[in-house]
């Protein structure tokens, strides 16, 4: 397992367990990041896709020697490159939108403070995630 996919599931699990929270006088949970739904979609969706990703080019790589047409093999380093590229920028976003939520979300939604630890892995993990898809990359 490379950095790209454990840090993919820490983002993920870390929302999916404890990314959720309500007041103790509501019954609906909503999502720790300024009761924004949309920021823990996006933190589960992308951390899901992009582990999903990591294993498809992980198979790519075990494929890649039995490629025998340099057009083809030119063809999965460009998508590799491509793919590390985009989850570059995808995370530069998350961890913008992330931490701004984060930022803004205000104290009495979370009276208990459940969930904080959990909020600030998944920012920090996102922000780690650019530069690891980034060495990705210009590898």
């Amino acid at each position: 397992m490379n950095t790209d996919e454990l840090f993919s599931l820490v983002i993920f699990g870390c929302i999916a367990n404890e990314g959720y929270i309500n007041r103790p006088d509501e019954v609906e949970q909503f999502c720790i990041f300024n009761r924004n739904q949309n920021a823990c979609n996006y933190a589960v969706g992308m951390g899901s896709l992009a582990f999903m990703c990591c294993v498809v080019f992980l198979a790519l790589d075990a494929y890649f020697p039995q490629i025998s047409s340099v057009k083809d093999r030119k063809k999965a380093v460009l998508a590799d490159v491509g793919a590390s590229a985009f989850w570059s920028f995808v995370w530069f976003v998350g961890f913008c939108f992330l931490a701004n939520q984060w930022q803004v979300a205000k104290p009495e939604d979370n009276p208990l403070r459940a969930g904080g630890d959990a909020a600030r892995a998944a920012i920090t993990f996102s922000f780690f995630s650019i530069f690891t898809w980034v060495c990705t990359c210009c590898n």
